[in-house]
């Protein structure tokens, strides 16, 4: 038997996680404007779902890599990979079960329920944070290391469709297979027809599945650990900026959240806390960037004790990462209140699902056309599998709504953005600073378009953002580790550390929201789409400095 057939379970399993990683991040789309309803929250407060999740990850990577430092060795790599995968599994399972518990009496209103439901999604992200630092060495080493690409590649590509149907699914468990009127949604919330309770389900089976996956690995004597035989290099200076950053960025939040304390149900926040919020926030997101702005300038005058962060590219691509997953995770994660104001419909809380379905989706068709590459196609078939893979993964989507009961003719639309993304496929070249580039103009151009129209077009524009977020991750990443040499592991952790972005700039559009209105509170995607393209610009000048090519 060979060594892949002996890991082929594992692997299936492995794979069915990733799908998992997906579900719960995408479906989040429904469950935060579901728990703004439920418990009558502001559009900032409802963000924090994704504060507690995204944040989570970051401190999980951060507090890994100080632990390393402390001992003087690669934690994850002493415990092996597939250990690392297990105490992530059980890390999670323990999250779901706090989910489970709290969501069983959560009463509609109790702003108490919704501080817990945020600490248990908290542990959920701190497994996930284990899970996927090892799960990718952990892929490659499930058989021959050539097919490794190829693994990782399934697996992201079943992650992806995780994301497209996450939200019809918990849109489903909340509110059933009938739509229904905002004021007849309330109605129910407050005679206790529709209770959060229901969600008990899903993390029941996410549970089970964790637990489940866990037993599989430890049982599975044959797996490899996949541990690598590299020297840990230490980066005292980079662990106290980014513990500097840490503490300040903590302070300001401190401060954000006293505003809420002592607010009654039903009270709203006064113009000026509002604002004091807001400048909080964008103080917290400026201790962040400058932060490691001033210590890659520091690193430049004396490199001894940055490591990895003495590279201006892994510096600029931090930042990129950050501002990425937010704007990937801000667009989505507003988008059902956008879709509650007239000029987007008026829709209601089980109306949205199939929007956020399609948005997530977009990154899915994106994804499956960035792999095409991977299987070395000639050209002429390169040509014909870029137009249409991505139109068959849409097909995907547009069948998962249809199946599920939602109308899809509005959704077929969507089709002309996937030709645009099409477009920048082939103006990209299979290049990632181009290609980084045009998908950032266009994401911004997009988030124009829609800041200055309303109705369908802007709807869908807005919804384009995820076919112009889907090919970014490894676009920034491949660049940001370019000529790092032996610190290429160090500055990956540092670049998984930078999926904070999806804690602070969603909130930050939601306080946005809450001053300005949600429409125009989209100016937050414009900038960070501008940000992207500038470091696919500016990075390329760099590694041209280096003598290296992209």
């Amino acid at each position: 038997m060979s060594k892949e057939q002996n890991y082929n379970s594992a692997l299936t399993t492995l794979v069915i996680v990733f799908f998992f990683w997906g579900f719960i991040a995408a479906s989040n789309g429904v469950f935060i404007p579901f728990c703004k309803t439920y418990f009558s929250l502001d559009q900032f407060q409802s963000q924090l779902i994704d504060f507690a999740f995204y944040g989570a990850y970051y401190f999980g990577a951060l507090l890994l890599f100080i632990f390393s430092s402390l001992a003087s060795t690669d934690i994850m790599n002493k415990w092996g990979y597939k250990n690392g995968i297990i105490y992530g599994l059980l890390l999670s399972a323990l999250g779901a079960a706090a989910m489970i518990s709290v969501v069983g009496g959560a009463e509609a209103g109790s702003s108490d329920s919704f501080l817990y439901i945020l600490g248990a999604l908290f542990v959920v992200g701190l497994g996930f944070s284990l899970q996927q630092t090892a799960a990718n060495p952990f892929a490659i080493a499930l058989g021959e290391p050539s097919k490794g690409a190829h693994r990782l590649n399934l697996a992201g590509g079943v992650n992806s469709f995780g994301t497209a149907i996450g939200p019809i699914v918990v849109a489903l468990l909340l509110f059933g297979s009938a739509p229904k009127s905002g004021a007849e949604l309330n109605t129910m919330i407050a005679n206790g027809d529709i209770a959060l309770s229901t969600v008990q389900y899903l993390y029941m089976a996410v549970g089970g599945l964790f637990l489940s996956a866990a037993a599989l690995f430890f049982f599975s004597k044959k797996l490899p650990q996949a541990t690598k035989e590299t020297e840990f290099l230490s980066a005292p200076k980079a662990i106290k900026a980014l513990g500097v950053i840490t503490l300040l960025l903590m302070v300001c939040f401190y401060f954000v959240f006293a505003q809420y304390k002592g607010l009654g149900e039903g009270e709203s926040l006064s113009s000026s806390s509002d604002a004091l919020i807001l400048n909080l926030s964008l103080l917290g997101l400026g201790v962040v960037l400058g932060g490691l702005y001033v210590s890659n300038k520091l690193a430049q005058k004396n490199q001894e004790g940055w490591g990895a962060m003495k590279y201006p590219q892994l510096v600029l691509g931090m930042i990129a990462i950050f501002t990425y997953v937010g704007v990937e995770v801000t667009i989505q994660s507003n988008l059902g209140e956008l879709l509650k104001t007239a000029a987007f419909g008026a829709m209601n809380d089980s109306q949205i699902a199939p929007f956020i379905s399609v948005y997530w989706g977009g990154l899915m068709i994106g994804r499956w056309a960035g792999a095409i590459t991977v299987f070395n196609p000639s050209e002429k078939w390169k040509t014909w599998l870029y137009i249409l893979v991505p139109y068959l993964a849409f097909g995907v989507v547009l069948f998962v709504n249809y199946a599920s009961g939602y109308s899809i003719k509005e959704l077929l639309l969507f089709g002309l953005c996937v030709a645009v993304q099409i477009g920048g496929f082939f103006i990209g070249k299979d290049k990632p600073s181009l290609t980084l580039k045009v998908f950032g103009l266009l994401g911004g151009l997009a988030m124009l378009l829609g800041l200055f129209t309303t109705g369908k077009v802007a709807l869908f524009a807005f919804l384009s953002g995820g076919l112009f977020c889907s090919i970014m991750w490894p676009c920034i990443f491949a660049l940001s580790i370019k000529g790092l040499g032996k610190y290429t592991s160090q500055g990956s952790a540092f670049l998984i550390m930078m999926i904070l972005g999806g804690a602070i700039i969603p909130p930050i559009q939601g306080k946005l929201a809450d001053i300005i209105g949600i429409h125009n509170s989209y100016w937050v995607a414009v900038l960070c789409f501008v940000y992207l393209a500038f470091f696919a610009t500016r990075v390329k000048q760099v590694l041209v400095q280096q003598g290296l090519s992209e």
